[in-house]
């Protein structure tokens, strides 16, 4: 899949991002990113002192647009960070002729594992690129990084921890019932305090479930697709706007509910009725408020990626699903939309 690259497997998606900050020479510098994108990496801005600068993104790709791209850029711009958000691979060649190929390009694959643009993988775009593993993978975490070859990294060891026993006690139903129903309180304290300061890497549990998995990628891939591109027809007739399918390997089946509907109000009564929907990211980055107070934001300045986080549902689509499961799914979807 990489065949000029370096291949390092970390604890954590963040950890690889962190190691690429390091292996780049990427502290104290500026760096354009999606304002769309999870807040965890506001800690590892903080930490690395860079200085982020937020593009607003396109709904149908949740990508920035070129104009949005040079409209930002400045000379102290060092690189750019590219997310294969939800699993649809972004155009990079697009990014590369508007920053004249003078920027570091980062790929985010956290969501794009065996997605591929013009028979070419993720990951081997950009000068380097990161994934985590555990989004698509039931392998209790797992990060991963592609570096230039010959990248020379030595990395602390990790153990099997109390936090992955319930990780992996959380792949069973009745078990994920109980901390789903439970553990909400718990769970995000335990995380916290076991995320660690230093660049680990995986541990061997994790990367031998990881490469257990990747035996049938392709095939489960495939079923994936065919029920996934079924789910956006269904979504589309009932008025939700979906992303792009080409080249999508819908690590999220993502959609942006129709504006007559509150999205809240329809992700709670589908839960009801035991669909559990999420918001992935309905608070994005620039939504925290120490990141708007840190570097004055005004939200005006973002309309897309303001709309898209009031709007976005992401529906189950699981490996084991049957074109029958998506139908019941759509069924329950069509009365509670009419009863909203």
């Amino acid at each position: 899949m990489f065949p000029k690259k370096e291949i390092v497997f970390t604890d954590m998606g963040r950890t690889a991002f962190k190691m690429i900050v390091e292996e780049m020479g990427l502290r104290n510098s500026q760096i354009l990113l999606p304002a769309y994108i999870c807040d965890i990496f506001y800690p590892i801005l903080k930490e690395y002192n860079i200085s982020p600068v937020f593009l607003d993104i396109e709904k149908e790709t949740f990508q920035p647009n070129p104009e949005e791209i040079r409209k930002k850029l400045t000379f102290q711009t060092k690189a750019i960070l590219v997310c294969h958000t939800y699993g649809l691979p972004a155009n990079i060649r697009r990014t590369k002729e508007v920053t004249g190929n003078q920027l570091i390009v980062i790929e985010d694959c956290a969501h794009s594992f065996g997605a591929k643009l013009r028979e070419i993988y993720t990951g081997n775009f950009g000068d380097a690129a990161f994934f985590s593993l555990y989004k698509q993978f039931p392998c209790i975490r797992g990060g991963m990084t592609v570096l230039p070859k010959k990248t020379e990294i030595s990395l602390v060891k990790t153990c099997f921890s109390f936090r992955d026993f319930f990780s992996l006690l959380n792949n069973f139903e009745f078990w994920a019932y109980i901390f789903k129903k439970f553990g909400s309180k718990i769970a995000p304290k335990v995380q916290r305090k076991e995320k660690l300061e230093k660049i680990t890497q995986i541990n061997n549990v994790s990367l031998n479930l990881f490469l257990n998995f990747l035996k049938n990628f392709e095939e489960t891939l495939k079923k994936r697709l065919e029920l996934a591109l079924f789910f956006q027809e269904e979504l589309k007739k009932l008025g939700f706007e979906v992303q792009k399918s080409e080249n999508n390997v819908f690590c999220y089946l993502s959609a942006l509910a129709p504006k007559t509907v509150n999205r809240d109000k329809l992700v709670k009564e589908l839960r009801k009725q035991k669909i559990f929907c999420t918001r992935i990211w309905h608070t994005p980055i620039i939504f925290n408020k120490e990141v708007q107070k840190e570097y004055n934001l005004n939200l005006s300045e973002f309309p897309n990626t303001v709309d898209v986080a009031q709007r976005i549902i992401n529906f189950p689509l699981q490996n084991y699903y049957s074109k029958g499961d998506v139908e019941k799914i759509i069924e329950v979807l069509k009365k509670t939309t009419n009863s909203l």
